[in-house]
């Protein structure tokens, strides 16, 4: 905002004048007073002394010590050091699509990477360079289905992400596209353009898919693909999810950014930005933008999505994040997690606390007396201890980053 310059009054009156309006006011005179805020009450300006101390005050009342125990969506996952340091370089302070790839190579290349990074652990043949998020992107992978098959009417399970749902319906609904939400898949799903299962589903549950006769679209937590089957092996044709596990801190619920990854014969319905690489004139490597499949490329109506993030800088991090940990370190990672979950589990079940799950990864739900009363509890012992389902269930998480001694604190206080 350095540049930024505020219109003096004499300026206002002449962009007025041009626009035919006598003050700035009459831009809003549409608007029914009913319903217009009649001021904005704001306090007594401060001084950039006070405004510190003021800022400083408001965050010393955050609690930062909890031993975490929530997920959901959003995990507390470790973020090696160097992840922001390279990311906060000024070379990735702005993360507009680089329509010049004469002077955006670095970013291409990271677009490209991260691009083949999905590719490898999906299974699938092409992945695009993110949308805004996991729920966005089984919405978007919904309206490709649809697409493809030329079919309107849809299939998801219940035990989707809850926010993932919310957004689906209103994608849907715009698009006049039918959705039948179901617990189980059905036997017969020729007349859906798609079946979307999510595994490890919300409740942490493992799913056994089975065939289908339609698009098969899996939403995963891309993390546990480092031990879990990739979906292409059991016949996923379009995979989504999120890219938050993957060194991006949890900042109260965002930014994170969504993948997405199909089957080559789909490639031209992938909305979002796809970078590839070729060579330049003198036969070296260069990186560029390629099937533009966006409204600013082609005929809008022909677009494959008008609204699809960038996202480039969450991007830049999760391929960081994949390069510092290594294929090794990423398995590590997603393996204490399981542990962690497994062993909580155990010691729950020690003290007459059932987990619901037959099979999951690092997340599961137990079945309390009093879900209240049980985290809160928990809470009085600085410890978060999952998220409320509903009055007897409780969704439980663990990461790499719960120790022992939180496990056993955990248990001590229930």
């Amino acid at each position: 905002m350095k540049n930024f310059l505020v219109h003096n009054e004499s300026t206002k009156k002449d962009m007025c004048s041009d626009i035919g309006i006598n003050t700035v006011e009459d831009l809003f005179k549409q608007i029914p007073q009913s319903v217009r805020m009649k001021e904005l009450n704001l306090p007594n300006a401060l001084s950039e002394l006070e405004t510190q101390k003021r800022v400083k005050g408001l965050a010393n009342m955050n609690v930062a010590d909890y031993a975490n125990f929530m997920g959901g969506g959003i995990y507390n996952k470790f973020v090696p050091a160097c992840i922001s340091q390279v990311a906060s370089r000024f070379e990735f302070n702005t993360a507009y699509t680089p329509y010049q790839p004469e002077i955006s190579q670095g970013t291409l290349q990271v677009m490209y990477e991260f691009q083949t990074m999905i590719c490898r652990l999906t299974g699938m043949d092409i992945a695009n360079a993110t949308v805004y998020d996991a729920g966005t992107a089984c919405a978007e992978a919904i309206l490709m289905a649809c697409r493809i098959s030329k079919k309107y009417k849809v299939c998801v399970l219940n035990s989707l992400n809850p926010e993932y749902k919310e957004i689906i319906k209103t994608y849907t609904y715009s698009q006049s596209i039918v959705v039948d939400w179901v617990d189980d898949i059905p036997d017969g799903t020729a007349e859906y353009a798609c079946v979307l299962v999510q595994t490890p589903d919300y409740y942490g549950e493992i799913l056994d898919i089975k065939p289908v006769n339609c698009l098969l679209v899996v939403c995963c937590d891309i993390s546990t693909l480092s031990l879990l089957t990739p979906p292409a092996e059991y016949g996923a044709d379009i995979v989504v999810g999120d890219i938050q596990t993957l060194g991006i801190p949890m900042n109260f619920g965002g930014p994170t950014a969504g993948f997405m990854a199909c089957k080559e014969k789909f490639m031209r319905q992938l909305p979002g930005r796809l970078a590839g690489r070729t060579t330049d004139k003198d036969g070296k490597q260069a990186f560029c933008l390629t099937i533009q499949t966006r409204e600013q490329h082609i005929k809008r109506e022909k677009a494959t999505s008008n609204i699809c993030s960038n996202q480039a800088l969450v991007g830049l991090c999760a391929t960081l994040y994949l390069s510092v940990m290594g294929e090794q370190g990423f398995k590590q990672a997603s393996y204490l997690s399981t542990k962690n979950a497994h062993n909580l589990s155990e010691k729950l079940a020690a003290k007459g606390i059932k987990t619901l799950n037959k099979n999951f990864f690092n997340e599961f739900t137990i079945e309390v007396e009093d879900a209240d009363k049980f985290l809160s509890k928990l809470k009085e012992n600085k410890i978060l201890g999952g998220i409320k389902l509903n009055n007897k269930n409780i969704l439980v998480t663990t990461t790499e980053m719960n120790s022992t001694e939180e496990i056993d604190n955990y248990i001590a206080c229930i």
